[in-house]
């Protein structure tokens, strides 16, 4: 046995430090009486899902209160007709309907869908705290999706048992401010919060924008650019990543500032501590405004973009969405039961959904190996 392989078998004969408390996970102690399900609109097999488990739940569980996201798209005649079985009762099944305007509070978020489904459901609670979301897959990618729909009652009892456990996954608060330093935007009092990233782009303008970006109110650089992105860890894996920026563990607690396409080739991708304020503000020689994107989506008709002299002061959010986990369901493989806490559904992720460091291999080869 070599000295290296000698070292790894003592290591993991250590006692292990608790997962809870070294990845910022949280368990779910108690079961929940209201429940809120976001779903993909207009998709006849998420809609066939989406019914299977709310039967599943009246069945099981008949004290739990269910409710449906009328927000957005789904309080139109059109997807209304595409969800069966989601107005009043039909097909046996009860369900009323929430926004985010409701005042009855949610003690959980199950998504059917896609990674899209689950940022839909972050932006309903973008203004205060999120409950936890449990989040099944039957989307395109699903790299936040870390349940098979056919694993659903599995999943649910964990929760109802308290054996499942969520990783707080970071948000960005967002706030907006014009040229005078007056805040806009309807904000409130914590800001818009973001899952995923905020983006200042030049959108149709043929026109770099031209961006001063400021680290605690010290200035950083005067960005010649596309437009810039400032995501959190769950975010590295989406537009930031396309733009050229690293890939971080969720459990970071960290801003990354992604220039896309600059005019200078030594502007690199910068990862700043969680503590951490950055401010965007359009630069006075910025020939166009900077249209704003927040995970993917305008926030709102007045900050759908920034002249010069307006801003965004962007840092970590104290609303965090606690994400349950995959890997908090006891491990088919393990004794009695016993929850597989060492396991990492993020490492597993990046290596089966997006091949990380994949190798190529020769098509010839790969024929005959089948």
């Amino acid at each position: 046995m070599s000295a290296f392989m000698l070292a790894t078998a003592r290591a993991n004969s250590r006692p292990r430090v608790s997962c809870v408390a070294r990845r910022y996970v949280t368990r779910i102690s108690s079961p929940p009486r209201c429940m809120l399900f976001v779903s993909k609109k207009r998709d006849p097999m998420v809609a066939e899902a989406l019914v299977s488990v709310i039967k599943h739940i009246r069945a099981t569980y008949p004290t739990t209160r269910m409710f449906h996201d009328v927000d957005g798209n789904s309080s139109s005649p059109e997807s209304e007709s595409a969800q069966p079985g989601l107005q009043g009762t039909r097909d046996g099944v009860t369900i009323e309907p929430w926004s985010s305007h409701s005042n009855v509070p949610v003690d959980l978020v199950v998504t059917l869908g896609g990674d899209g489904t689950i940022l839909h459901a972050s932006s309903l609670f973008r203004t205060g705290p999120v409950p936890p979301v449990l989040s099944f897959s039957m989307g395109t990618l699903g790299f936040l999706l870390p349940f098979h729909v056919h694993d659903f009652r599995e999943a649910i009892q964990d929760i109802y048992q308290g054996r499942a456990t969520a990783l707080d996954r970071m948000r960005l608060s967002c706030t907006f401010y014009d040229a005078q330093g007056v805040e806009f935007g309807s904000c409130g009092s914590v800001g818009w919060q973001v899952m995923n990233e905020i983006t200042l782009h030049r959108g149709r303008s043929p026109h770099l924008n031209i961006v001063d970006a400021y680290v605690d109110g010290v200035h950083l650089t005067e960005a010649f650019s596309d437009g810039l992105i400032i995501s959190t860890p769950t975010g590295s894996t989406a537009y930031s990543l396309s733009s050229g920026g690293p890939i971080v563990h969720p459990s970071v607690k960290a801003l990354l500032l992604t220039p896309i396409c600059p005019r200078s080739l030594s502007f690199r991708p910068l990862l700043f501590p969680g503590t951490s304020q950055l401010t965007l503000q359009i630069n006075s020689k910025s020939r166009a405004p900077a249209e704003v994107s927040m995970d993917g989506q305008e926030p709102s008709s007045r900050i759908k973009s920034l002249s010069p002299g307006e801003s965004v002061r962007v840092q970590m959010s104290p609303y965090p969405i606690p994400c349950i986990r995959r890997s908090s369901l006891p491990s088919s493989e393990g004794e009695n039961g016993t929850l597989d806490n060492r396991s990492d559904d993020w490492v597993r992720d990046i290596n089966t959904l997006l091949q990380f460091n994949a190798t190529f291999r020769n098509k010839g080869t790969l024929r005959h190996s089948r």
